[in-house]
């Protein structure tokens, strides 16, 4: 069997166990280990795809249209592994398998529990998710000692009794918390959370120890000491300016080397040079651009936590510090574009629902006008399509049924609402589930010879993954292209309308696509249409520059 590395955490919640789990990975990937991941929340929602944004953050989505934690995206950009729907697994979902499986009589009668039913369902869902692989490491959700985590750290109990310790190890993050007032760091959280953890049968073999400070000597033998932990093993994983530092920092604490002395696996040496490039090229920029995110819920960052990380990928591969200026939709609509135009290029990314919507128009329209460089995201895009469609078609009254349904010109819509045997428009939006009519995961489509899509992708077939319900209306192609609007990708089957864009002689550089290309950006290797956007802003900035100098010298 795979062996596994368990991560669990302690004292506080969002010390980061994604980002610290997801770095040992990379290291160990980087030791030519064939390594994956998984996610073990306790909430009962089956998935995240109807949660709220300002709660959950990101709803992060794989390969096979898996809505995922935003935790996978973190792994996903740390690891070459491509993950799926096995890879994110909630208490909602294992009950839900439990109780279809009661309803088929698959339990014979018998009473179900939470022991063995529950935990023997959670331990085949973390096998199925690891098989193999050489290394498979778990996250567990939450903080230990929350109640709603107890089946999992049960579970994981049990696989370590009937793995033994080269089979399964349970790596523990904490918090050491520096007072200032003392000017010490305090251990005691630390001692308590294992203590928490021990009562429930869980020894940690590894600590991770996160800190304002570096973890002394003294401190780290106490530790040591306190919780039966060798010292060896209780890391600093002390507060870093930059998270993709964390894979070289956790080489040089030897934690790579204690895991795989734990499970007695043999691996080369870690090549870390890919991860040393991404840092340095962060951290000696050659240039520096402000793109303005104008969204709906951007005072809770983590709903584009992947759009801001591919925007700064963007610019790693240029050695470009990218700048973000976070504005509401809503706000646009109230006060205007003017807090548009001290940016380089303005991205406006996905959402659901009316709130804010014409905020989006009015910066796509804006963007429009003025040449400012504009990438359009899923709503994104279909913020420039209506505004296209009204401003430059003529098309009055032009909307998306989400927010309009009684209007003259839905020139976006859902499938069912354009493509019908008869030919006519039919209106069922109050037929659909919310996640009935979704378009969900990894689809390929062609792209346009000769467009800016095609040129940013070098290629005329590529694959993205798609999260919404609403398309393109087809009744509207031959009247917006006729108008000027290029559409520039469609799906293999000619059906649905991915990229649109304006051409390069009318803007230098206007591209939206209805799928969401950030969840395929990687630090390490970024992703073309954001690396393009980013080279448009520079671009942007050096003629405004150069403008400002002539008109200075004028």
């Amino acid at each position: 069997m795979t062996p596994l590395i368990f991560v669990t955490g302690g004292v506080v919640s969002s010390l980061g166990k994604g980002i610290a789990a997801a770095s040992l990975a990379a290291v160990l990937e980087a030791r030519g280990l064939r390594v994956t991941m998984m996610k073990l929340d306790p909430y009962i929602n089956v998935d995240p795809g109807t949660m709220s944004p300002f709660q959950h953050g990101e709803v992060y989505v794989t390969d096979d249209g898996a809505e995922t934690d935003l935790d996978l995206g973190h792994y996903e950009r740390y690891l070459r592994t491509r993950l799926s729907r096995k890879n994110s697994i909630t208490t909602g979902r294992i009950y839900d398998n439990v109780i279809r499986k009661e309803r088929r009589g698959d339990y014979l009668g018998g009473t179900v529990q939470v022991i063995p039913h529950i935990t023997d369902e959670i331990k085949r869902c973390i096998v199925e998710a690891t098989e193999g692989f050489d290394i498979g490491l778990v996250e567990i959700g939450g903080t230990v000692g929350d109640i709603e985590s107890l089946p999992f750290l049960e579970a994981i109990r049990q696989i370590r009794t009937e793995r033994g310790p080269e089979g399964a190890i349970f790596m523990h993050l904490t918090l050491v918390p520096w007072i200032a007032a003392a000017g010490e760091l305090k251990t005691k959280p630390t001692q308590h959370s294992v203590k928490e953890l021990r009562s429930i049968g869980i020894q940690p073999d590894i600590l991770l120890c996160r800190s304002e400070q570096p973890l002394p000597d003294s401190e780290r033998r106490k530790i040591a000491l306190f919780t039966n932990v060798p010292e060896r093993a209780v890391i600093s994983a002390v507060d870093l300016d930059n998270i993709y530092k964390m894979p070289r920092r956790f080489h040089e604490e030897g934690l790579d080397a204690i895991v795989l002395d734990r499970l007695r696996i043999n691996a080369g040496p870690a090549d870390l040079s890919q991860w040393d490039e991404v840092v340095d090229a962060s951290e000696h920029p050659v240039d520096t651009v402000n793109i303005a995110v104008v969204g709906k819920y951007v005072d809770h960052q983590d709903a584009y936590k992947s759009v801001a990380e591919a925007l700064k990928h963007g610019g790693l591969r240029q050695r470009t510090r990218v700048k973000l200026k976070w504005l509401e939709s809503s706000d646009i609509e109230q006060q205007g574009v003017d807090a548009l135009k001290d940016v380089d290029g303005i991205l406006v990314p996905g959402g659901f629902g009316d709130r804010g919507f014409e905020g989006k128009v009015l910066t796509a329209k804006f963007a429009r006008e003025t040449g400012m460089p504009y990438f359009g995201i899923c709503y994104g895009m279909q913020a420039a399509v209506v505004d296209y469609a009204r401003h430059v078609a003529g098309l009055s009254g032009a909307n998306s049924t989400e927010n309009d349904k009684a209007s003259p010109h839905p020139v976006i819509g859902l499938i069912t609402e354009w493509r019908t045997s008869s030919g006519e428009i039919e209106r069922r939006n109050e037929e659909s589930d919310l996640g009935g009519t979704m378009r969900l995961g990894l689809q390929e489509q062609r792209l346009k010879p000769g467009t800016l899509s095609r040129e940013m992708y070098g290629r005329d077939v590529v694959a993205e993954r798609h999260r919404h319900r609403y398309e393109f209306n087809n009744r509207y192609r031959t009247q917006l292209e006729d108008a000027g609007l290029t559409i520039s990708a469609k799906s293999m089957d000619d059906l649905l309308v991915e990229m649109v864009e304006l051409p390069r002689d009318a803007h230098p550089w206007f591209l939206a696509c209805q799928a969401h290309p950030e969840f395929l950006s990687t630090p390490r290797d970024g992703h073309p249409l954001f690396v393009g956007f980013i080279r448009a802003a520079r671009e942007r900035k050096a003629q405004a520059g150069g403008r400002l100098l002539k008109e200075a010298t004028a």
